[in-house]
């Protein structure tokens, strides 16, 4: 068991490192924002492309921080009925959840996506704005957003497994809530 919490301490400091990386992409979306409303203001013109890449900032956080969200247990819940249920059943009821919704939810997402990726890739599609940016990349955040949610899972599960058989602390104690 030991190795396999070694994993997904792995897995916790790579979400947990991007998910302090996505404050800046945050901030740097407010700040293009910002930028072109002022040029729009003060000279009476814009750039679409500033305009996409405010978009496409805002998939990058919430795709990419799908995994952390799961570290830092900032999904929903339903907290009335979880905190009546004892740590053990709690435990339990997520691990089943992780298999049975999770996983295949993250494969299904991550494999539907990936032929849209490849064929805007392959065809080089670009925005039909005048200046608007190429979308491959916007559509890669799907299956990388749903992959970094999967090994997210993975360590919760993991974690949940060990609590379950006595060889870890409960996971849902340590975990941030929100």
């Amino acid at each position: 068991m030991q190795p396999l919490l070694r994993i997904c301490a792995l897995i916790d400091t790579l979400n947990r490192s991007l998910g302090r990386l996505f404050f800046w992409f945050t901030l740097a979306a407010t700040a293009i924002s910002a930028a072109n409303a002022l040029v729009r203001k003060l000279f009476g013109t814009s750039s679409n492309a500033f305009l996409e890449i405010q978009w496409y900032l805002f998939a990058a956080v919430f795709m990419l921080g799908l995994g952390y969200g799961f570290l830092e247990n900032a999904h929903v819940r339903i907290d009335v009925v979880a905190n009546r249920l004892s740590a053990r059943t709690r435990n339990l009821i997520d691990a089943i959840g992780i298999v049975v919704f999770v996983f295949p939810l993250c494969y299904f997402m991550a494999n539907f996506a990936w032929p849209i990726v490849v064929q805007a890739y392959t065809t080089g599609e670009m925005s039909s704005n005048a200046g608007g940016l190429i979308r491959w990349p916007l559509y890669a955040l799907v299956p990388a957003g749903y992959g970094l949610l999967a090994i997210q899972a993975f360590s919760e599960l993991i974690k949940r497994i060990a609590f379950l058989l006595g060889h870890g602390p409960d996971p849902l104690k340590q975990a941030n809530p929100h």
